[in-house]
């Protein structure tokens, strides 16, 4: 299936003849009358010829009578086409919507010929639709969504499957692959894209014709090959924000038929979209560039070979996440007729936010730092008196409040080498060769707003000052956090695809991938470095003394335990053997059966978090390694068939069943011993039918998919006690796509895509950290001195509550009447004896019926260009395009903080272009009306507030380009 907006110009450039060793060109359509002749001419007997014919006519008419059934949800529209077929005027001066070649099936072949649901985009494509990254490919393809993740990852959605989990252990539901190879982390989608050949991208479960993986579908980048012509372009770009982008090219032979070199680069910088007052700056800048170069070389006939070197880096102040969101929970102001008169006690009764929606004003609010780790270690240390925050921060949602600007550092390597050898006119053998290293820094202000009250003067902090050696000297609470993630990959993918004359053809790969990462994730707070100087008595110590090192270091180092560090190294062996067989049982009919055997080994080392532990450095835990080996069978089977349908000029039907598979892993479980070490495996079963047609003398394409996905085991991560942790649940999604490109006068094109999205969880519960009574009057929520939560009886709390609070008439208990610390103990079981108080981890939400986080119910995207001649040899173009979706959750809990409104997107633009000089020009408005639409939503830890941090688009951007071609 093609994307709408994918065929919207004249690609004839682009387009190769097929290459002999890649794909065999199905055989030409005879009409029926003289395909029956062609056989009876044949050396087959009259006999064998006319039950050769009967049998296939059988077939023809008995996948006619199915099609027309089981794909009626999306060819009732192509059905209904006769009338208007014969009625429509013809198309103009000879209208056609050119097509793109794809490898989506990893062969060259016309995108309407690929019986997949898949969307490409050629680089033209791409600047005309003003798709300058991954984040805006969801505005041009059918059911589906983007997001950042708060580990500075993404999301990219597609049909309901994502990737919800931040185990660094977990895949991504989405391959996403640069020339063909995957890539476990990448930053293609935080770069633009530049020089490319193609982007493609496969919908639906993947595995049988790719190396890794995919429950999903794949993303992959194609880069441009090196050709044998001389040629380069410059483009220029400015725009508002103090945007300025640099792209450029230069293709050179080297040696004539043998040898070429292309090398490409681009430029990116921007001031911020974000105003931060606590430093007077502009945050969320851009300052990056990616340059690549590529050489091929073609020493004989029969071998081709490209070598591919594209690096990245970037230095700004990119925010992971936007602004942080809080609806403030002030904890309740009685529990079972006991008035809450203390407000500390309160605060240890707080959630931090409450369950509320992040488009209300209450949400420019701020959590209950009583409700917090580092807001409960200030308190007990007497470094502060309450809550700190003071319960609002600035409104806007490009407005943050934060000491310090945030920093982010990234910087890749990618390798690949890419042989095709024609072994001979029938086979070829492709070997695909990667090498990834990367590396990520980043650092930002937890909660990006501060506290409006100063620290208590003491000893060890006169005047509240606290000097702290990663955050520096403050009076207030200061909370950051800081991820650095250096990993490696090499893969090695061979493939044998062949090319006979004869019905049997296939596909058979092998891949083996090693991928390295360790993920450091640092909490800095002020309070745990002062916690630290109260356990040393106000020393430090050396590495490997006996009291709590605190590391003197600027850049944290990791032997400190004066911070928060989740340390994982983490390390995948994943081995497959994959293929499909093709069978031609007509030259209109094509059986297809795949086949993938995939072993997955994931090894985590386990290294407890050591914060204001005794000594410094880092110890492997009890056990020091956790290791999962997953081994599994997966496959697809199906057809494609090109009927003769009398009313369109080209028709091809499919209908495929497939089965997907993404392996489980270990849980970073740390010391929490009750929390389960592993999460399984998730599948999906996806079937599939759909059509692709050219109607009215190729000026029409109408295209349409049919879905059902019985989805096991989807991967969902939650934090527990500051502890990310993946379930399982089961979950049924179906859907309808429809894309359509209409030019129905020459130089007059429209395009337009409609995807209908229905996903429901079918079993499964899960306390929600947002909501653990579960609504139970029964049962109230009380924080541990650790700030994790959970539940106690509500009637023997309040008893408990009087003998803290001093109440009249209530029993006087030593240590706990008039402390209101007392209460932290009640989770730990302190008070189960002698009041009753018995604690529970909360009652599990059920999560049967509710919907997959990150699945608008519809997307629809309309687009459309005119072009006309404005001065001699200057053609003008005008385009517009419009993109919506509708409502969505964040969360599988699908309570008020999960409920994320439906955006619109609209974008306009004017080019000129004089193909005779070479010259563009091109003024364009990215995001029209300028709405800071939020696409996800990410909740904190309730050690931390459970503070919603909320994804958002980029605001309307207003620029012009200048670009010469030579």
């Amino acid at each position: 299936m093609m994307a709408a907006v994918h065929l919207n110009y004249r690609v004839c450039d682009i387009q190769t003849p097929l290459s002999p060793g890649l794909a065999r060109p199905r055989s030409p359509r005879l009409p029926k009358t003289d395909a029956r002749a062609a056989l009876q001419q044949s050396q087959m007997s009259p006999r064998r010829a006319e039950a050769y014919w009967g049998k296939r006519m059988v077939i023809s008419q008995t996948l006619r009578r199915a099609a027309l059934l089981a794909g009626a949800s999306t060819l009732s529209l192509v059905l209904a086409l006769p009338a208007a077929a014969q009625t429509a005027p013809a198309p103009q001066d000879g209208v056609t919507i050119d097509e793109l070649v794809v490898t989506a099936q990893r062969r060259e072949e016309k995108l309407q010929d690929v019986p997949i649901a898949v969307s490409a985009f050629s680089n033209d494509m791409l600047s005309r639709q003003k798709i300058d990254g991954g984040p805006n490919l969801q505005l041009a393809i059918p059911n589906v969504t983007f997001a950042k993740s708060f580990y500075s990852g993404y999301n990219f959605q597609i049909r309901g499957i994502g990737t919800k989990q931040t185990a660094v252990t977990g895949d991504s539901s989405t391959g996403v692959h640069f020339n063909g190879a995957p890539l476990t982390s990448n930053r293609l989608f935080e770069a633009e894209f530049f020089d490319v050949e193609r982007v493609e991208v496969l919908r639906g479960p993947q595995g049988t014709l790719y190396g890794r993986n995919a429950t999903g579908g794949v993303v992959n980048v194609l880069s441009a090959k090196p050709t044998g012509e001389f040629e380069g372009m410059v483009r220029a770009e400015v725009s508002n924000y103090d945007g300025r982008k640099l792209r450029g090219m230069v293709n050179i032979p080297l040696v004539a038929d043998k040898l070429d070199l292309r090398l490409a680069g681009a430029t990116l910088n921007r001031g911020g979209f974000v105003d931060n007052l606590g430093t007077g700056d502009k945050v969320d800048d851009r300052d990056l560039y990616s340059f690549r170069a590529s050489l091929r070389w073609r020493p004989t006939s029969t071998i081709d070979a490209n070598f591919v070197w594209q690096h990245f880096k970037e230095r700004d102040s990119r925010l992971r996440t936007g602004k942080g969101l809080c609806t403030r929970d002030n904890g309740p102001s009685s529990v079972g007729g006991t008035a809450i008169t203390n407000a500390t006690v309160r605060g240890f009764l707080s959630a931090g936010c409450a369950d509320a929606s992040v488009y209300n004003a209450a949400a420019y609010g701020t959590p209950n730092s009583l409700a917090t780790l580092y807001g409960i270690i200030g308190f007990a240390r007497g470094l502060t008196s309450g809550d700190v925050y003071g319960g609002t921060q600035p409104k806007g949602l490009d407005v943050i409040d934060s000491a310090k600007n945030p920093y982010y550092r990234a910087e890749e390597d990618v390798f690949t080498l890419n042989v095709a050898w024609d072994i001979n006119d029938k086979l070829q053998l492709n070997s695909l060769t990667s090498y990834y290293d990367g590396e990520l820094d980043a650092r930002q202000e937890m909660n990006r707003f501060q506290a409006s009250t100063v620290f208590n003067s003491t000893t060890l902090a006169p005047g509240g000052l606290v000097n702290d050696p990663q955050l520096g000297a403050s009076n207030r609470m200061s909370v950051s956090d800081r991820i650095t993630t250096p990993s490696r990959q090499w893969s090695q993918e061979l493939r044998l695809q062949s090319s006979f004359d004869g019905p049997f053809n296939f596909s058979l790969g092998g891949l083996a991938l090693r991928y390295d990462v360790v993920q450091s994730f640092y909490i800095m707070s002020n309070a745990f470095t002062y916690a630290a100087m109260v356990a040393n008595g106000g020393a430090n110590c050396a590495p490997g003394g006996s009291c709590v090192y605190i590391d003197p270091n600027r850049v944290p180092t990791g032997q400190g335990h004066g911070n928060y560090l989740s340390f994982q190294p983490y390390h995948l062996d994943s081995n497959a053997l994959f293929g499909e067989v093709y069978y031609e049982a007509t030259p209109e009919l094509k059986f297809t059966v795949g086949l993938r055997y995939t072993d997955d080994k994931k090894t985590l080392d386990n290294f407890p978090v050591k914060l204001l532990t005794p000594g410094s450095g880092l110890t492997p835990g009890t056990p020091p390694q956790l290791t999962a080996e997953f081994k599994k069978f997966t496959g697809r089977a199906g057809f494609d068939w090109k009927p003769d349908l009398g009313f369109t000029d080209d028709t091809l039907v499919y209908a495929f069943y497939s089965r997907g598979y993404k392996g489980g892993g270990p849980n970073n479980i740390g010391q929490v011993a009750t929390l389960r070490p592993f999460y399984e495996p998730e599948y999906v079963n996806a079937f599939e039918v759909g059509t692709k047609n050219t109607l009215l003398g190729g000026a029409l394409v109408l295209n349409g998919s049919a879905f059902f996905y019985d989805y096991k085991g989807y991967q969902i991560s939650k934090f527990v006690n500051r502890i990310s942790v993946t379930e399982n649940i089961d979950a049924e999604i179906k859907g309808v796509e429809l894309e359509a490109v209409w030019e129905p006068v020459k130089r007059f094109r429209m395009n337009g895509t409609v995807g209908l999205l229905d996903t429901k969880i079918k079993n499964g519960e899960s306390i929600d950290p947002m909501n653990r009574t579960g609504g139970n009057p029964n049962l109230t929520l009380v924080k541990t001195s650790g700030a994790a939560g959970c539940v106690v009886p509500t009637a023997a709390l309040a008893n408990l509550l009087a003998v803290i609070q001093q109440a009249p008439g209530a029993a006087t208990v030593t240590g706990v009447s008039g402390n209101p610390s007392a209460l932290l103990g009640a989770c730990s079981g302190s008070f189960a004896t002698s009041f009753g108080v018995t604690p529970t981890d909360g009652v599990a939400a059920k999560l049967k019926g509710n919907e997959l986080p990150g699945s608008p119910n519809w997307t629809a995207s309309i687009g459309a260009q005119y072009s006309f001649d404005v001065l001699d040899g200057w053609e003008g173009t005008v385009r517009g395009d419009y993109y919506r979706q509708g409502d969505s959750y964040a969360r599988v809990f699908n309570t008020s903080v999960d409920q994320l409104k439906g955006w619109a997107n609209a974008n306009l633009s004017f080019r000129l272009v004089n193909d005779e000089r070479g010259l563009e020009i091109e003024g364009y408005v990215k995001n029209v009306f300028n709405k800071r639409a939020i696409t996800d939503v990410f909740l904190m830890d309730e050690a931390l507030g459970q503070v919603a941090n909320a994804v958002f688009t980029e605001p309307r951007i207003i620029g012009v380009s200048l670009q010469k071609t030579f």
